[in-house]
């Protein structure tokens, strides 16, 4: 049975949250909430907002494997004008930008409206060039929605620990994930074997090819340390687990600066609300739900403007 996209589910004290692992054949996932029933439904903000022109979701999802592309180009090139380094390095980091908070979180929530195998397919092979596991990376990003702030969340951990603490956590987060969604029954286990079997054959390949190009292992070194980054932006940043509701556990962003800084990414809160709403509509999102934010006396966090 194909589940519809929901805003937010109520719960009653003392009833359990459901598993985090997204069901088979789900456009969506409905998130349970902790909050007050007052949030304004999508049929008020407007369905507008799920949806994204077909242009924007091509580029979103051919992005990826430009810069990979990208990358070798502009690094071969480089072995003759080292200036060339300069773009070469930025397309790891804008993969790793690009991947985890955008198209494969888009992926991860089955919000690009795109047939079910090749959004499966793609959330491999997108992670895969980052040495992951999409799927992991789904069983997990779903727990966190459904747990945070319980002990239990892994994906959250790190905004409860202190900032060395939290560097740390990523030199070994992407293996836990693993571990974590492969210890998980249901339909995602195969494709988590599978997936981590091919990041280990990738990551030989970049090695092996060394006597002949040192340009994948450096590839290598840069999307993996990319990695490490994870918890502190996505959970130790942005999450406080001290918070009194679901309004609180994260942290509101507005000001042009942080903007521009995060490239209109920097709108957890509003995702932690609507987790069915693509990133490319986050700022408008953001916009729509600014007025009841005020109502609830939420003060913003900027960066001098």
């Amino acid at each position: 049975m194909k589940l519809e996209p929901r805003l937010h589910e109520g719960r009653t004290a003392g009833s359990k949250k459901r598993d985090s692992v997204v069901p088979a054949g789900a456009s969506n996932f409905a998130m349970e909430r902790s909050l007050t029933g007052d949030l304004p439904t999508l049929d008020t903000l407007g369905r507008d907002l799920l949806h994204v022109p077909w242009a924007r979701r091509a580029v979103s999802l051919v992005m990826p494997f430009l810069l990979t592309g990208g990358f070798f180009v502009f690094g071969v090139r480089a072995v003759a004008h080292p200036w060339w380094w300069v773009p070469a390095a930025l397309c790891p980091v804008a993969l790793s930008f690009l991947t985890y908070a955008s198209t494969s979180h888009d992926l991860v929530h089955r919000n690009l409206r795109i047939p079910m195998p090749l959004n499966e397919a793609l959330l491999c092979a997108v992670e895969l060039l980052a040495f992951r596991s999409g799927h992991a990376y789904r069983a997990v990003h779903m727990n966190h929605h459904s747990h945070f702030p319980e002990e239990g969340d892994l994906e959250g951990a790190a905004a409860g620990m202190s900032l060395p603490r939290a560097l740390l956590e990523g030199l070994t987060l992407q293996y836990r994930l693993w571990w974590f969604a492969l210890k998980r029954p249901g339909a995602h286990r195969p494709w988590v074997v599978a997936e981590g079997a091919g990041a280990v054959l990738l990551l030989l390949a970049c090695v092996a090819a060394w006597p002949w190009s040192r340009l994948p292992a450096l590839y290598a070194a840069l999307m993996v340390a990319g990695s490490w980054v994870y918890p502190i932006a996505t959970a130790y940043i942005v999450h406080d687990p001290r918070g009194a509701d679901e309004l609180h556990y994260t942290r509101l962003f507005r000001g042009r600066v942080l903007q521009f800084l995060a490239l209109e990414h920097l709108f957890h809160l509003e995702h932690h609300l609507y987790p069915q709403v693509p990133h490319q509509n986050w700022p408008e999102l953001a916009h729509r739900l600014d007025p009841y934010f005020q109502s609830k006396g939420l003060r913003p966090i900027k960066l001098f403007f």
